[in-house]
């Protein structure tokens, strides 16, 4: 039966009424109990942190260390730590681990710091020896450091071995395995697909493209990689003999010398790392909190060691809106995180546009003395890369030095950023240079005809028509490797000019080779070694001054962010969740074929050219 253009009236309405009520239902119910978890979190925040008169901090650090987080949506995350799911991915700010070390050095309340490093991912031999350098200074204030762990990965222990006392799990493991770079290369798998590629490079060593158009390592990749690798690698031995007091030749490189002793101590990993000296006692996991009970009192309920974890200390230290002294000289940071994109992008990437931006805003403020850039970057576009290196030069024009300090990577775009700083500071074990442009594309007509796809038409010119499902032509790819060729002869003649050089003698060092930041001292491409600290006093030494306050400069949240940040994040203390364990080999896997899809889909300079060092990542 046929209803009535009325009837159905009708009937949309009420659905509509219906929808709009739940609507407003399910809006109202999240805001209350956004509310109601404020006003839990307002009620409790006295007793939110307590810190004993004696206890104990537990650095126990979850997640990836990095100079800066990437943008993480605060609702999402709280909902997902409400229902108890793991965050992807968790990142830990290098500066918040630096103050809470530095803090608690002269907080008479904590008599012991606890190194619980079981859960702390990557993290970068640069940001490790920044964190070391900080439990050393904490040493001076005749407070011990204890080690404790399950386990320890190369990483984790190299913070260990700054500690008074290294305990392990007598069921426990721990390897040292030396730095390596394995990847994965896919050309077969692009053969097997017809998938064409097409690639364009200037460098002998700038092997960022070989996995696209090889099935292994380069000899001359290879070649680069090993004198880098080996430069980390002594420098992480001499550093952990020396705190642990014997030879650089107590690590066990030689997979027969690693044979020999693990048949001594019966195939057991602990007893392996005692008899190696690696750690000084094995203890379960009782015996290690009577032990603390011992150096920092019992807790409130008395079935442990009386403690606050490093998320506790760093909410009872750390100000939710950072005061500045309005009316002094500022010394600006600026943070460049992360594959260097094109436009505008989230924390945790640079952006060619807001990067600069950032930049500009330093050179606006009158305040601003001078600016130190930042770098962890193993490079991206090199269009973004440029806009950015202008931004510098006009801070340069107006009178405001500029000092670039390279973290862990600073490498191909990250080196291009840098280049025209007044200084160039690294640490020693800094991976940088890879000073080389390529060009990356692919295009899918054998692919297609396979599937009975084809392209075809008429145009005006020879050029039009271009594009993935038709070939390059031969006249294209000349324009292309042209244009690569030229942007590799910009590249060596800005940094020939910056660091007062002839082009010869960049190129000599250049062609896209990785080194390390003790190395690229020696060769002239950074003028001294140092961390952000010496950074920001060579700025102010620059600027010529004696009194100053460091400004960090970056992206600027609106009230209403910064109101729900604090707001869920005071929920988030309540509610505590229990870290997630770390991810079984398969996801690992998946994770590292995501990660290749996901850069590869995330490269966007508008002409396709990319200073990117893809073999810059030691693990």
């Amino acid at each position: 039966m046929n209803q009535s253009p009325g009837t159905i009236k009708r009937l949309g309405l009420s659905l509509w009424r219906v929808l709009n009520i739940s609507r407003k239902v399910i809006v109202n119910l999240v805001f209350f109990t956004l509310l109601l978890l404020f006003f839990v979190a307002i009620s409790q925040d006295g007793d939110k942190v307590v810190i004993p008169k004696q206890t104990a901090l537990v650095l126990n650090l979850k997640g990836d260390i990095v100079e800066q987080k990437r943008e993480i949506d605060p609702m999402s995350a709280f909902m997902a730590e409400a229902m108890n799911q793991p965050e992807e991915n968790p990142e830990v700010l290098l500066s918040d681990i630096l103050e809470v070390i530095s803090q608690a050095k002269n907080d008479d309340r904590v008599s012991v710091l606890v190194l619980q490093l079981q859960n702390m991912n990557r993290a970068g031999l640069t940001k490790l020896s920044d964190i070391a350098k900080a439990i050393d200074d904490f040493k001076t204030s005749g407070k011990q450091v204890i080690a404790l762990g399950d386990q320890y990965t190369q990483d984790q222990y190299y913070l260990a071995s700054h500690a008074n006392n290294i305990w392990l799990d007598p069921k426990g493991w721990m390897i040292l395995d030396g730095y390596g770079r394995y990847q994965m290369y896919f050309k077969s798998a692009l053969d097997k697909l017809s998938i064409s590629q097409h690639i364009f490079r200037v460098g002998t060593y700038k092997s960022a493209v070989e996995p696209y158009m090889r099935d292994d390592m380069s000899p001359a990749a290879k070649e680069a990689n090993r004198v880098w690798l080996t430069d980390l690698w002594s420098r992480y031995k001499e550093d952990v003999a020396k705190q642990r007091k014997f030879g650089v030749d107590n690590f066990d490189e030689s997979i027969d010398d690693l044979v020999t002793k693990f048949k001594a101590a019966n195939g057991n990993f602990a007893e392996y790392a005692l008899s190696n000296h690696w750690v000084d006692a094995l203890k379960t996991r009782e015996q290690m909190r009577d032990e603390l009970i011992k150096l920092a009192g019992e807790n409130s309920t008395g079935d442990s060691y009386s403690h606050v974890t490093f998320k506790e200390y760093l909410s009872a230290i750390k100000s939710p809106f950072p005061v500045t002294n309005p009316g002094s000289d500022k010394i600006a940071v600026v943070v460049a995180k992360g594959t260097i994109l094109n436009g505008t992008q989230s924390p945790g990437t640079i952006g060619g546009d807001s990067t600069a931006k950032l930049l500009r805003k330093a050179r606006q403020n009158d305040k601003v003395k001078a600016v130190v850039l930042r770098v962890d970057s193993p490079g991206g576009s090199a269009y973004a890369s440029e806009i950015i290196r202008r931004e510098i030069e006009l801070l340069k024009a107006a009178g405001k030095p500029v000092v670039a300090s390279m973290g862990t990577y600073a490498a191909s775009g990250g080196y291009w950023i840098s280049a025209s700083a007044n200084k160039i500071m690294a640490a020693p074990t800094t991976i940088t240079g890879s000073i080389g442009i390529f060009g990356l594309m692919m295009t899918f007509e054998k692919s297609l005809d396979k599937l009975g796809i084809h392209t075809d038409g008429v145009g005006t010119t020879d050029i039009a028509g271009y594009g993935l499902t038709r070939p390059l032509t031969d006249g294209m790819a000349q324009i292309f490797q042209l244009n690569i060729d030229r942007g590799y002869k910009d590249f060596i003649s800005l940094v020939a000019d910056s660091r007062n050089m002839t082009v010869e003698q960049i190129d000599e060092i250049a062609q896209g080779r990785v080194w390390s930041g003790a190395r690229a001292k020696e060769l002239g491409l950074v003028d001294e070694l140092g961390d952000l600290d010496d950074a920001v006093t060579a700025a102010a030494g620059i600027a010529g001054l004696d009194n100053y306050d460091t400004l960090l400069i970056e992206k600027e949240l609106t009230p209403q962010e910064i109101f729900m940040q604090n707001l869920l994040g005071n929920a988030l203390t309540l509610i505590g969740t229990e870290p997630a364990a770390n991810s079984g080999p398969v996801a690992q896997f998946i994770g590292k074929m995501r990660g290749e899809l996901t850069r590869l889909n995330q490269f966007n300079d508008p002409q396709g050219i990319y200073s990117f060092c893809l073999t810059c990542e030691a693990y």
